[in-house]
């Protein structure tokens, strides 16, 4: 990927701008806010142009973002692998899904997005070993409430009272609720219409596109404005319930995450959603998660930004020896990316299933010692390998203070039942391979 522009020296002039308007205040000088307002007016006129600046449609046709067309970029299948649907393997493996997901998204939360020095240092301060193979013991700020609901201290090994509340995991909940409303062939619009039934308040490519659909915005078109984040990892945290409700069935399950994805995001984020729903619906057929990473990437355009990198990731993944080792190659490789980019945290995720493969303590330990966007990554690799070993693989130290509850931020549903989860998940699953 092409060095990223500098944008740096904007930051600091604007810091500058606001330290310079702070001082000439305090010595009463007039005239400040004529002067905030013409800058005002001029960046949102360099946003516009910024905006206006054409794609180069060699490679827009390399990425399409209509899914017709991305069929036709993918490479060989397979695209089916259960013909029927297993019965007797499938509720053992959802529920490892389920199980080492929540895990792994309630072990990163806490130190969401820290530098892992910083990580380094709590597990020090702790007593623990790093990467962690159990939940914090202590985190800062233990009264803090996450989604104004859970305190931090409930994302601890003293302090869990059932699985906290996360987007992460809310969003697996939300598909859940959509295809039992509307079905496996849910359409886009019936998607945003599940959105404003169900979600309160989202967060970046998410709020956008809540808001546009708050302000009329058709379904279609709700990705498309004000929303300079399509191409982050928003899409593919929301993938499980897809692979989920499609097991051994990676091009279903991809198809539901595309009409998922289209509601907020555009290219990598739509690949991401895809690619991530196909891996945990091929997780189910097969011994060990690079298989299904694998078979999942034949499912997203073959030349995208995505797959090339995952198909780095797979190369490199012999090299990378650790956590360390890990977020040194991405920061090297994609430097300048957001933190929260697709791109980025999907070869992190990769790199914590072939660093852990089946021993999940390991998977999701060393994916939130990564750092970046560290519960999406480790809820998602939690939820592969998850897949692949059942629910006997996942070491009961995880869930044993799940108390079979998920709370949820979910308009009108604040707590799910984990056993129910299984059963709800399995009846769709049983009629999404029936309807083939």
């Amino acid at each position: 990927m092409a060095t990223y522009p500098d944008t740096g020296v904007l930051h600091d002039l604007l810091r500058q701008f606001q330290l310079h308007v702070q001082q000439q205040h305090e010595y009463g000088a007039r005239g400040s806010a004529a002067v905030i307002e013409r800058l005002r007016r001029e960046l949102q006129a360099a946003v516009r142009e910024v905006r206006r600046l054409p794609p180069d449609p060699r490679l827009a046709a390399r990425e399409p973002d209509d899914l017709q067309s991305i069929h036709a970029l993918r490479s060989r299948g397979p695209r089916r692998l259960w013909m029927t649907f297993d019965r007797s393997q499938y509720a053992s493996r959802l529920q490892g899904a389920l199980l080492a997901r929540c895990a792994g998204c309630t072990l990163g939360a806490p130190v969401e997005g820290w530098p892992v020095e910083r990580m380094r240092a709590l597990a020090a301060a702790n007593g623990q070993a790093f990467p962690p193979v159990d939940y914090w013991e202590q985190v800062p700020d233990p009264e803090e409430r996450r989604y104004g609901l859970s305190r931090r201290v409930e994302y601890t090994r003293t302090g869990m009272r059932g699985v906290p509340v996360d987007d992460d995991v809310a969003y697996t909940l939300l598909g859940l609720l959509v295809v039992e409303h509307y079905g496996p062939d849910f359409t886009t619009a019936q998607n945003g219409e599940a959105w404003l039934r169900y979600l309160p308040y989202a967060c970046t490519a998410e709020d956008a596109a809540l808001r546009n659909l708050k302000a009329g915005v058709p379904a279609a078109r709700a990705a498309e404005i004000d929303n300079p984040y399509c191409e982050w990892i928003g899409a593919d945290i929301r993938a499980d319930p897809w692979g989920y409700m499609a097991p051994g069935w990676p091009e279903r399950a991809a198809g539901m995450a595309y009409r998922d994805a289209f509601l907020s995001h555009r290219r990598q984020g739509i690949y991401g959603a895809m690619f991530f729903a196909a891996a945990i619906a091929a997780a189910f057929t097969v011994d060990h998660p690079v298989d299904a990473v694998e078979i999942a990437l034949r499912e997203i355009p073959r030349g995208c930004a995505l797959a090339r990198a995952v198909r780095w990731a797979l190369e490199l993944a012999p090299h990378i020896t650790d956590h360390a080792a890990a977020r040194a190659a991405v920061d090297e490789r994609f430097s300048g990316m957001h933190p929260v980019h697709t791109i980025n945290n999907a070869c992190l995720t990769i790199w914590g299933l072939t660093l852990g493969g089946t021993d999940v303590s390991r998977v999701i330990g060393e994916t939130v010692a990564m750092g970046l966007d560290n519960d999406c990554t480790a809820a998602t690799a939690g939820s592969i390998v998850g897949a692949v070993v059942g629910a006997d693989g996942v070491p009961a130290h995880w869930s044993e203070r799940f108390d079979d509850t998920i709370h949820s931020y979910l308009i009108n549903q604040s707590h799910f039942r984990i056993s129910d989860l299984v059963r709800r998940f399995a009846a769709l699953a049983e009629s999404v391979h029936a309807g083939s």
